[in-house]
């Protein structure tokens, strides 16, 4: 069955780095463009960036262009989401999630604190 498992989170002080990965199973990953979404407590889940299955365009949510970037491997079948000059507002549980296949993974807690 489809599997997706967020690694990587943890606590980080402000301007510090982390990168996120997320280890996919039970599809044919090279097929699905990847994305990540986070959820901060008392708010929605929103869209963070996207990788396309082929090419690896990438797409960002202006909360974090120019300070994220999503990659992906697809002999390993994971996405990864490097995150610099985190901000205090960027905390959250980050999940991926594969375009078109309904499943959650339990997601990776990112706490930017000094």
């Amino acid at each position: 069955q489809v599997r997706l498992v967020e690694s990587g989170g943890g606590l980080v002080q402000p301007g510090g780095s982390l990168r996120l990965s997320c280890a996919a199973s039970g599809f044919t990953f090279r097929n699905y463009a990847m994305s990540w979404y986070r959820q901060a407590p008392g708010n929605e889940r929103e869209w963070v960036a996207r990788i396309t299955s082929i090419g690896g365009i990438t797409n960002y949510a202006d909360s974090v262009k120019g300070r994220f970037s999503i990659s992906r491997d697809n002999a390993e079948n994971t996405v990864y989401l490097q995150m610099n000059s985190l901000k205090p507002d960027d905390t959250a549980v980050y999940y991926c999630h594969a375009d078109g296949i309904v499943y959650w993974g339990q997601g990776t807690q990112v706490t930017v604190s000094s």
